[in-house]
């Protein structure tokens, strides 16, 4: 394996960071414990088809009910466009919540499977990205 040892990590700290900014992630081992060192860049690869999908739904009054198919949250809102941004809004206050829990949510049998659409949120470039890459399908109640 590729794997360097936490100690040689720990000596050559500024190169290893240098080298998993610009060159590859590194692949860490300290005793029995293995880890991967990586940029956000790389993060955003490994979750860019992850989906952040929507049921939406027109209601009666004209605003627009949009609501997430892999995780409980909903926002009704006056056009889709402003039903995106509290929908992304409401996701990044998630995504949030789930990393300062990350201990209990990662290991939660209803939230482990999120990890995906957490990472993509929280290494977003920007608002505007994530709202760009909902996907709205026509729901039936």
């Amino acid at each position: 394996m590729f794997a360097l040892s936490a100690s040689d990590v720990r000596k050559d700290w500024s190169r290893v960071i240098d080298s998993v900014i610009h060159v590859r992630p590194a692949f860490i081992k300290r005793t029995r414990d293995n880890m991967v060192l990586c940029s956000n860049d790389t993060v955003r690869q490994l979750v860019r088809t992850t989906p952040i999908a929507a049921n939406s739904f027109i209601e009666d009054d004209g605003s627009v009910t949009l609501s997430m198919v892999d995780v409980d949250l909903v926002v009704n809102a006056d056009t889709i466009e402003a039903a995106k941004s509290e929908l992304i809004n409401d996701l990044i206050e998630y995504a949030e919540e789930y990393y300062q829990n990350f201990e209990l949510y990662s290991r939660s049998s209803n939230r482990k499977d999120h990890l995906p659409l957490v990472m993509k949120v929280l290494t977003a470039a920007s608002k505007e990205e994530l709202e760009d890459a909902v996907q709205c399908q026509n729901g039936k109640i």
